[in-house]
């Protein structure tokens, strides 16, 4: 009986840890899976993954992809073992994607859709010190788009209107955080210069340089960055009401090291590449307004195809000539963001004698492996600047594609 009772416990004990194990497993697998995946046309889904997961189509029809169109999408099992099912995914069958990779440094202007408040002031009065905006519930990071019903554009459309307001209650038109609010702003008059004030630093747009990433001839977009543009103050994404992407050239490297982020800096040329449409986390996209000469059409990795180990980095650390340096990448599995989904890190010595490894105007920069383009530098470790984040060159087509679909039914209209 007692060699009975401890097989059963034996038993009992595996079938606990084969369970846990599986659990684990199955846990571990959810982090390196996506629910949404492309394949070309006759393809079928194949996961680049360490983990025994493989793809189970759940029908005839799925089960020979040759007979999907570009443009049909199909659902999958997704199982352990390819018998333990964990979880599905969505496959959209897509033409071949080919880009002109670019790399090369581009500097950008863009206007806020109203003025960005960044601090709000202190105002010393005959009466003490007041606090009006403030008082009226105006916020860091509120964007001011009229006032009295007059359009702001710029800094000085609010000042000139503040200034004449005679300390006349101003009604202020606010986007916050996709929202729209009406506050009513009293000026008062300042003790130092006796003028209206509100109590109030706004900004109304930015400069920087950045790299190119590709260029789609098929939707004629252009693209950079691979993250979006921040204002310094705030850290939130500038709303975007019109930019400019011109040529640049780098002039100088600010060598970054342990705590302190390098920097190119450069001279815009003022060539007119684009105009901004978008710009968003994923970066800034617009369609092609001068010339892109000479080039070669390289195909576009899907998120599952790319490998963690060796690849290049495509980018310019001198001039406006582009160069390829070594580096190697590793998929991040739980990528808290949509643009931090690779880690770069440089090996090249050349690249980090110049530069020390990633640094500011870098972003954007084309990462190429097995001769396709699997990806773009966005975001360098403070701490450790010969590594930094990517993100998957499929993220940044499919947004230069919605671009391009906005952009025709803009024209439509």
């Amino acid at each position: 009986m007692r060699v009975l009772n401890r097989l059963i416990k034996a038993t009992f004990f595996c079938f606990l840890m084969l369970d846990s194990a599986i659990f684990i497993l199955m846990y571990i697998a959810t982090y390196g899976i996506s629910n949404n995946y492309k394949i070309g046309k006759g393809e079928t889904l194949k996961l680049n993954t360490s983990l025994p997961v493989t793809a189970v189509y759940k029908d005839v029809k799925n089960a020979d992809s040759k007979l999907y169109d570009i443009g049909d999408t199909f659902e999958v099992d997704l199982k352990m073992f390819g018998v333990i099912p964990f979880s599905t995914a969505n496959v959209e069958v897509v033409d071949e994607m080919h880009v002109a990779v670019l790399g090369n440094p581009f500097g950008m202007k863009i206007y806020t859709n109203g003025v960005l408040a960044i601090e709000l002031a202190d105002i010393k009065t005959e009466n003490g010190t007041k606090k009006p905006a403030k008082e009226a519930g105006i916020k860091v990071g509120d964007y001011i788009v009229s006032v009295n019903g007059t359009k702001i554009s710029c800094n000085e459309d609010l000042s000139d209107i503040v200034s004449n307001s005679q300390c006349k209650k101003l009604r202020c038109k606010i986007k916050r955080s996709g929202k729209t609010l009406y506050i009513n702003v009293t000026p008062v008059i300042s003790y130092d210069d006796g003028t209206y004030k509100v109590g109030i630093w706004v900004r109304d747009s930015s400069a920087g340089i950045g790299t190119l990433t590709f260029y789609s001839p098929s939707s004629e977009i252009v693209c950079g960055l691979g993250h979006g543009i921040c204002d310094d103050d705030t850290g939130s994404l500038l709303t975007l009401d019109s930019g400019e992407m011109v040529g640049a050239q780098i002039i100088s490297v600010d060598k970054g090291k342990s705590g302190t982020p390098g920097e190119l800096k450069g001279s815009f040329t003022f060539e007119t590449v684009a105009d901004i449409n978008l710009n968003c986390k994923l970066g800034v996209y617009g369609k092609l307004k001068g010339k892109i000469d000479g080039y070669t059409l390289t195909e576009v990795a899907l998120k599952q195809d790319v490998e963690d180990g060796p690849a290049q980095i495509l980018c310019t650390v001198d001039g406006e000539s582009p160069k390829l340096y070594s580096c190697t990448v590793k998929k991040r599995n739980n990528a808290s963001s949509n643009t931090q989904t690779l880690l770069v890190t440089v090996t090249d010595k050349e690249l980090l004698s110049e530069t020390g490894g990633i640094v500011q105007g870098m972003s954007g920069s084309p990462i190429l492996q097995n001769g396709k383009l699997i990806g773009a530098v966005t975001h360098v470790l403070i701490d450790d600047p010969t590594t930094g984040y990517g993100i998957f060159a499929e993220n940044m087509l499919e947004t230069a594609q919605s671009v391009a679909n906005s952009e025709k039914l803009r024209d439509a209209s």
